[in-house]
């Protein structure tokens, strides 16, 4: 889905990076933690849906390789994270919508979830903790 599609379905404007307009969504992966993205994330061309709008989130967009950053909650990034997202070429997008209805607005259209890395729970491991 090109993210000029996901702009229209969660009512989002592009605060930068307007003129990539076409640029191809692979998958999406929501987190306000970053350490969470930077531990669980294994696709690259992922959208990041944020409700954290400090330059840092853009810093990892660019080392984990996504394709755009979608923050919610009609947060707007400081002048800071725009100037860092216009030189490193990744789009910022902006919705008034909450993460989860922007989750489940995208999930319905048929974007993906990210491939995630292993975690504990995954294979029953005896340190997971017991529901």
């Amino acid at each position: 889905m090109k993210l000029r599609e996901i702009a229209e379905l969660v009512d989002a404007r592009f605060v930068t990076g307007a003129d990539q307009a076409e640029r191809e969504v692979t998958s999406a992966f929501a987190a306000d933690l970053l350490s969470d993205v930077l531990a669980m994330v294994q696709d690259e061309g992922v959208l990041l849906i944020t409700g954290m709008i400090t330059p840092q989130v853009v810093r990892v967009a660019e080392v984990m390789n996504m394709c755009a950053v979608l923050f919610v909650r009609g947060k707007v990034p400081a002048a800071a994270t725009v100037a860092y997202a216009v030189g490193t070429g990744i789009p910022l997008l902006a919705t008034r919508r909450i993460m989860f209805e922007a989750c489940g607005i995208l999930y319905q259209a048929g974007v993906e979830a990210a491939q995630r890395k292993r975690m504990p729970l995954d294979d029953g491991s005896p340190d997971a903790p017991r529901p």
